[in-house]
């Protein structure tokens, strides 16, 4: 087999019809829960993902490093095009320390900061799994400033195009943010001569291609989104990009999508560890109090015959239940996140009754999808300054990158399986501030069980325990019958 450079997106395997048909099989994989989706339903498609295209004999660029093992495990000679760049510079420690030093920086980056700075530089491409709070947008500003070239970087958030420019105003003394960076969010000018573009996805994925062939670097911060359709076209438009780099403290557990990543921006680096970090006291010391909710007999009846969609209907307009997730946020010391997943169903409903509980000194703020870009982050901006403060947010808008160094409680209002989502929540509490060195998340399960039935969102919070455990936090649980 030969492998040669199509563009920056794909390479291309030369080889014959019965190598392309196991290279095909070596790249088909089943997506988890496909039976469900209404085109497997309905026999349009099979459930399965193929990253390989037999037609054109190409294969996503970041996979390369598979087409060796693949190679390997069949006894296949593997001819490598001198087009293929791949991990062929050679920074060191040492480059990478000296260039730091001459970029004035008001922050003196960590080691595994570096190190990760000298994996990208060194391998072209990569994909970064570094956990909340351990300085992602530092990292991605180090490589910007390195690579000093027309750059793009696409952010899931409107909240997050902001907090990016902010953080790199933060960052240095004598490199002007606003003369760098343009930012692009709904209705805001495309264009710029700015050497930086800072854009979320939505507001760019429908452009052509034209518009994309400028750019030399590229950063997909909170890259675990970008499994989405939408965001893979803006990859798939970046043909003359060569340094691409995905930002991440969360991968779900599915070979594709972990496989679509690396395809898109490169192999994983482990930059560092949440335990790591708290350990080290860059992380507040975090604790979860897990409160499972018991339920009466004849409720308990009543939700066996209940479908999933049936049970989260039930609980989001419990009165009890949302009372006393009232109670709880009101009790707490501190700044309180409170996070729900139905705006109208049930976001509403917790504003409204935390409002009617809290006296007129404390503030309560309410985010969901409506709330401005510019709005999220003044309330970002004023609840670091205050030490009692309570916002209620959908889990879309705060549960990944917002940056609150002074919030001490997290509540999980609506249950969720998704690792990625539970994981990206919990960092909100993990950043230290000066009036803060722990956090505490709590989680609230509920226990419909009957018999031998247990409830959906039971077994959902069962899992949300296996992440627990697999991260090493420490959890204490709590039983409450209504």
């Amino acid at each position: 087999m030969k492998v040669s450079k199509v563009n920056d997106v794909h390479i291309f395997i030369d080889c014959d019809a019965s190598q392309a048909a196991e290279l095909n099989d070596y790249f088909t994989f089943e997506i988890p829960n496909a039976k469900f989706t209404p085109s497997y339903r309905s026999g349009f498609w099979d459930g399965k993902i193929r990253l390989f295209d037999v037609r054109k004999r190409q294969l996503y660029y970041g996979l390369y490093e598979y087409v060796k093992k693949f190679c390997e495990a069949g006894d296949y000679k593997l001819q490598i095009d001198e087009s293929i760049t791949l991990g062929d510079n050679n920074f060191s420690d040492i480059d990478c320390t000296r260039f730091s030093e001459r970029l004035n920086l008001n922050l003196t980056p960590r080691d595994y900061q570096l190190q990760a700075v000298r994996q990208c530089i060194n391998m072209d491409r990569c994909l970064l799994l570094s956990p909340t709070a351990s300085g992602k947008s530092f990292i991605i500003y180090l490589l910007l400033r390195y690579f000093n070239t027309r750059s793009l970087i696409v952010v899931p958030t409107v909240s997050l195009t902001q907090q990016m420019y902010t953080d790199f105003q933060e960052y240095s003394n004598d490199w002007n943010v606003s003369e760098h960076c343009h930012i692009i969010t709904a209705g805001a000018e495309k264009e710029s001569n700015k050497q930086v573009v800072i854009s979320t996805w939505q507001s760019i994925y429908a452009l052509p291609k034209n518009y994309f062939n400028e750019f030399r670097f590229m950063v997909g911060d909170e890259a675990h989104l970008f499994k989405a359709k939408s965001l893979t076209s803006v990859m798939n438009k970046l043909t003359s990009c060569r340094w691409k780099f995905g930002t991440t403290g969360t991968l779900d557990d599915s070979k594709t999508h972990k496989l679509i990543l690396e395809g898109l921006f490169g192999p994983i680096h482990q930059v560092t560890q949440t335990k790591d970090l708290i350990d080290a006291g860059y992380l507040a010391q975090f604790s979860i109090q897990c409160i499972v909710l018991r339920y009466s007999e004849a409720e308990k009846l009543e939700a066996k015959k209940f479908s999933y969609q049936d049970e989260i209907a039930f609980l989001i307009n419990h009165t009890k239940r949302n009372n006393f997730i009232r109670n709880l946020a009101c009790d707490q010391k501190g700044n309180t996140l409170l996070l729900y997943q139905f705006v109208e169903k049930h976001g509403e409903i917790l504003y409204n009754i935390i409002l009617e509980k809290v006296n007129n000194n404390r503030k309560v703020f309410f985010v969901h999808g409506g709330v401005s870009g510019p709005d999220r982050e003044e309330i970002r901006r004023i609840t670091e300054s205050e030490d009692d403060a309570i916002i209620i947010a959908s889990f879309g808008t705060f549960s990944t990158g917002i940056n609150i160094r002074n919030l001490h409680n997290i509540i999980f209002a609506s249950p969720s399986k998704s690792k990625i989502r539970n994981l990206q929540s919990i960092g909100r509490g993990l950043r230290k501030g000066s009036k803060k060195e722990e956090a505490t998340l709590y989680d609230i399960a509920d226990d419909l069980c009957y018999k031998s039935y247990i409830n959906y969102t039971l077994k959902h919070f069962k899992e949300r325990i296996s992440q627990y455990n697999e991260q090493q936090f420490k959890y204490r649980m709590f039983h409450i019958g209504f």
